[in-house]
């Protein structure tokens, strides 16, 4: 049984970092999928692919891995820069504006 461990990216539907702190551990199919030929769907006779586990650290994800014989490995977060404004979005709407605001 072979496991991976990451920092899930954050979705690109958000411009925030929320859900981005966790360490997940997902673990590798270990068969590949077939499709059904009547229905077309997708099935697997793998329910690991199914377990998905999330840790406050990475160090606790290891620890999991370790105690339970899980094969891992870990994949490294890509930093990311802030993108942090000084005034803040509020700063669009200011009545004190030095400039005119347009598109």
């Amino acid at each position: 049984m072979r496991a991976r461990i990451y920092q899930p990216a954050r979705n690109a539907m958000q411009s925030g970092t929320a859900k981005t702190k966790s360490w997940v551990l997902d673990f590798v199919p270990a068969s590949a999928r077939s499709v059904d030929p009547l229905m077309g769907w997708t099935s697997s006779d793998d329910m690991n692919s199914q377990v998905r586990l999330r840790f406050d650290s990475r160090e606790a994800a290891e620890a999991y891995a370790k105690a339970h014989g899980i094969d891992y490995a870990v994949s490294e977060p890509k930093p990311r820069k802030a993108n942090i404004r000084p005034g803040g979005y509020g700063d669009n709407f200011a009545t004190n504006r030095r400039g005119v605001w347009t598109h």
